[in-house]
């Protein structure tokens, strides 16, 4: 969420912020942000005279109630009724514009990193890197849907009987790729100093506002109604909220934190050759990088992040290009996001495996979050996360590129997590 201070004070780069994402009305919707937050001001302003001026009156009544003058402070009493009665509808039309200037900042996306380029769809994302070569495989090669049918590692019908599409049963050698995968994801991330945590994979509605899930992505998750909970898309959202109302001190920064769970997403589509096979799931696991640092040092570990992110594909064995978003394709929450990208050689596409961003202060100030600085000050701070990595789209493109007449070949690095060199 943004900070109508900031917003005050740099209007003229937030409102070309906010036209770099397309973002209609900025100017308009700028201006009654600090409209709202003027009559917040304003009804504070009153309420503080209102409690000076009772305080006041409150000692001259004592004052002459000891000298025996009840009648001169039965009349200044009268004044006090006035003061409470004035005090309760200025506290009640703060109220209501302190909730209207919150609803209406829930709606203002984050500003975009000035790197950020200009674009009108994700066409104009940015190539920044390329790595590795393009996989060459005969014209014989198969996409992995029809892969783990020949090998009987994934079963989408069992999915679809025991659930709905898209959530795949993982079954032998696939389920020990799988786990494979993860055990090797979670060991990098510790060996990267991310500490482990394991945390819930469901969230009250209080911890989907503070990462911005809330209100924006509402119809994207799934929900618990009895209980008013939702299934979470990320880990991002359970283990960044672990800082919720937190003020750290300066020798704890950074904070950085790795975490598997299966994640859920309601939109991901059922329909479509870009939606077959792993491509696009209802539930799929990951490992989550997530690090909390000092607004000066936030851009190094998003670089930091990225790299740990570069090195997992590059022992992987695998074709990967890194993105710079555009404007009209970053997350709402997102200053500056970098997608990576691995080459699926069978179905000769690109396909998403990370997303790694920094949220800046965005939702550091939904949670709350800050630390003290060296002059005992209280700042926000900044928040990033990454996907390190994605497993469906990964293991899309191990089965796919890794294919020849004898079967599929693991990657060297995750043979002693498997146990097998082949499928």
């Amino acid at each position: 969420m943004l900070q109508v201070s900031q917003i005050i004070a740099e209007k003229e780069r937030f409102i070309e912020g906010l036209k770099k994402r397309k973002f209609p009305n900025a100017e308009a919707t700028l201006a009654k942000a600090i409209e709202l937050d003027e009559m917040r001001k304003s009804s504070q302003q009153s309420l503080d005279a209102n409690l000076a001026e009772a305080n006041a009156i409150a000692k001259e009544i004592g004052a002459l109630m000891k000298q025996g003058q009840h009648a001169e402070a039965d009349k200044i009493k009268i004044r006090t009724a006035e003061l409470k009665a004035q005090s309760k509808d200025l506290a009640e039309k703060k109220e209501e514009v302190e909730k209207e200037l919150q609803t209406l900042l829930y709606t203002i996306p984050n500003i975009p990193h000035i790197s950020v380029p200009f674009g009108a769809s994700e066409e104009d994302n940015e190539v920044v890197k390329l790595v590795g070569e393009m996989p060459v495989l005969p014209e014989s090669a198969l996409p992995h849907w029809e892969l783990i049918k020949q090998y009987d590692i994934i079963d989408f019908d069992l999915g679809i009987k025991i659930t709905g599409a898209g959530f795949p049963v993982f079954k032998g050698k696939g389920a020990r790729l799988q786990r494979a995968l993860v055990n090797f994801f979670l060991d990098e991330a510790t060996a990267a100093g991310f500490g482990e945590v394991q945390p819930p994979i469901l969230v009250n509605e209080a911890s989907g506002i503070a990462t911005g899930q809330l209100p924006d992505k509402e119809g994207q998750m799934y929900f618990v109604n009895n209980d008013n909970l939702y299934l979470i898309p990320t880990a991002e959202v359970p283990i960044t909220n672990l800082y919720r109302d937190v003020i750290l001190n300066e020798d704890q920064l950074p904070v950085k934190h790795a975490g598997f769970t299966p994640c859920f997403r309601r939109e991901a589509g059922s329909w479509g050759a870009h939606v077959r096979g792993l491509n696009r799931l209802h539930q799929f696991d990951k490992v989550e990088i997530v690090q909390i640092c000092k607004p000066e040092d936030s851009y190094k570990a998003l670089d930091g992040m990225c790299n740990h992110v570069a090195g997992l594909l590059e022992k992987l064995g695998l074709h990967y290009r890194i993105l710079r978003l555009c404007g009209v394709d970053i997350g709402f929450t997102s200053a500056l996001t970098y997608d990576f990208e691995v080459f699926s050689g069978a179905q000769k596409k690109w396909l998403e495996v990370s997303s790694v961003s920094n949220f800046e202060t965005y939702q550091a100030n939904r949670l709350k979050l800050r630390y003290k600085d060296s002059d005992k000050k209280t700042q926000l701070l900044h928040t990033l996360n990454g996907s390190a990595l994605a497993l469906p789209r990964i293991i899309a493109a191990i089965l796919e590129n890794n294919q020849d007449e004898h079967g599929i070949r693991i990657p060297e690095v995750l043979i002693p997590y498997t146990g097998f060199d082949r499928i």
